[in-house]
């Protein structure tokens, strides 16, 4: 097959160079020049070619088995949570994760349990193709092995003695890095799953830039999608991230994938949050609670126990809070400290927690509290690695402030939700009913809310702390 020609774009004025500078000649601008692959005639109009009656169609015509009919769970319901409810054939979803995560265990987990799982026979046909450019098979088996070790104990916690070999019979490795070879054995083995671990690994013969460059990320992630999308295949791509945060490759990587879910938490910890950062199926909002244990990642079914199991206990500065992901209550813990500062600007710092939000309730407490917080630092903290975006938590925090500078000690089975305005009133927040049922549940048996006072004074002064 002939070599294709390739040309270098620029980003900001589209001009096109025959090969790579450090700056545009038109715009003037630095480092916008990624390799782009020439189209050749025939590929320029392929609409003469197919015919256009091959790419027109009417709605009339549409088969909807896209969204609800055909979708099928990955046995794992705080994953199935997050994708909208399940995995839809065809769907193209990035995992992004800094390194040491659980990216690659995550949909190590999800691949053994599909084909192990009687009920997803009719939805797995065929095989799974677990593509890697990072590891060699005999690494990837041992993730496999030591998820299966935990699948096989009964409640006993005895090892229940099968053969891996054949429930994984249809577990495919593929070792290369060559785009189009991939492409070449997903159409020939039509596979029903498709991981490439990572795409920043792939790269085309088309374009003469390394793996990992904005080119070959782009037009790798182009043709796996054209080919995933043909053939109904659910594929997972892994994806790096930058030392930003962000998921490296071009911003266009996100768009051209259905789904994006984010694994956060820290490294040293245990506690893995999965988030849906885009999902063409499903919302955005859902998280998915997972906990690092020795096989894996097991999944927290109810989180909200596991986070008030760690809170502390009768220690000034902690209150209890309700927090909405998605259509979940979750009740965490918020931690404050105080302590007289020795700078003209006392400090306000805040994990997981705004600081403008932080400066707000500060001096909502010294306006309408009279509470001294101009001449203290203010520390506070959402527990769990959690960050707290939503103003329900505002009383809490508030609360916990409060606790921290007098040294008192709050009640554990009280909760606090609530929205503190800047006049130090307790505004009403959504899902009050859904996060008073999730408190209940779990045992508090006070709910300070606006239903049971006004404002933030008034709580302080039930709670003596003013």
């Amino acid at each position: 097959m002939p070599k294709k020609h390739s040309q270098f774009v620029c980003q900001q004025c589209e001009a096109s160079f025959p090969k790579w500078q450090g700056q545009c000649n038109d715009c003037k601008a630095w480092n916008t020049l990624v390799e782009e692959a020439v189209l050749s005639k025939s590929e320029a109009n392929i609409a003469n070619i197919r015919g256009i009656d091959e790419i027109v169609t009417t709605f009339p015509e549409v088969k909807l088995v896209e969204t609800t009919k055909n979708r099928f769970s990955t046995t794992m319901e705080e994953l199935d949570r997050v994708l909208g409810g399940g995995l839809v054939p065809g769907m193209v979803t990035l995992v992004g994760g800094e390194p040491g995560i659980g990216k690659s265990t995550l949909l190590t987990q999800v691949v053994v349990g599909l084909l192990t799982a009687p009920e997803q026979k009719k939805h797995l046909s065929g095989e799974v193709l677990y593509v890697s450019g990072e590891e060699s098979p005999s690494q990837i088996s041992i993730r496999v092995n030591r998820y299966l070790e935990k699948e096989q104990k009964n409640s006993s916690g005895k090892v229940i003695k099968s053969d891996p070999k054949k429930k994984l019979k249809n577990l495919v490795f593929v070792t290369s890095t060559n785009v189009e070879e991939v492409v070449s054995v997903m159409t020939k083995r039509k596979p029903s799953l498709v991981v490439i671990d990572s795409i920043q690994t792939m790269r085309t013969a088309e374009l003469t830039g390394a793996s990992g460059s904005v080119g070959q990320i782009r037009q790798s992630t182009e043709k796996i999608t054209q080919i995933a999308k043909a053939l109904h295949i659910p594929v997972f791509f892994v994806g790096h991230v930058t030392k930003d945060g962000a998921i490296a490759g071009p911003k266009v990587l996100e768009h051209i994938v259905d789904a994006v879910i984010e694994i956060s938490g820290e490294r040293s910890g245990q506690l893995r949050l999965v988030r849906a950062l885009k999902n063409r199926f499903g919302a955005t909002d859902e998280v998915g609670v997972f906990q690092h244990d020795d096989y894996g990642l097991a999944e927290v079914k109810n989180p909200s126990e596991l986070f008030l199991e760690q809170a502390a206990q009768d220690v000034p500065g902690s209150a209890t809070v309700c927090v909405m992901e998605g259509t979940r209550p979750l009740l965490i813990e918020v931690q404050a400290l105080v302590n007289y500062s020795q700078l003209a600007m006392p400090r306000r710092v805040g994990r997981g927690i705004e600081l403008s939000r932080i400066q707000v309730l500060a001096a909502v407490l010294q306006k309408h509290a009279k509470l001294p917080l101009d001449s203290n630092d203010v520390f506070l903290n959402a527990a769990g690695g959690f960050k707290i975006k939503e103003p329900a938590v505002d009383l809490g925090l508030a609360v916990a402030i409060a606790s921290s500078l007098k040294n008192k000690k709050i009640p554990r089975k009280i909760i606090f939700i609530g929205e503190v305005g800047l006049l130090g009133e307790i505004r009403k927040v959504s899902f009050l009913e859904k996060r008073k049922k999730e408190a209940k549940r779990l045992g508090f048996s006070k709910i300070f809310s606006k239903e049971t006072h006004g404002t933030v004074k008034e709580v302080l002064q039930d709670l003596g702390l003013l």
